[in-house]
């Protein structure tokens, strides 16, 4: 046998790690889409709101007022509200 013959137990084990490969490769890329990473452009209003919130100590209200608005996360929209 020569080294570049490949055996059916050797074909079936690359065709396994290739689908493998291929499954892994687009679950990741549906999960991607469901949580796109651009970031939401929130409006005047919502700035407006916040920082009014923010300057009569409801910090908390106006991250979750952020969140609601611009599907940030927890830290992302502390760090919004913190920046006003």
């Amino acid at each position: 046998m020569s080294p570049l013959e490949v055996t059916t137990p050797t074909l079936v084990a690359l065709t396994a790690v290739v689908t493998a490969a291929a499954i892994w490769l687009i679950i990741l890329a549906v999960r991607l889409t469901k949580r796109p990473r651009n970031r939401p452009n929130p409006s005047i209003d919502l700035v407006d709101q916040a920082r009014e919130m923010k300057a009569l100590g409801q910090i908390q209200e106006a991250v979750f007022l952020v969140r609601g608005e611009t599907g940030m996360s927890q830290r992302a929209a502390a760090r919004f509200v913190n920046r006003l």
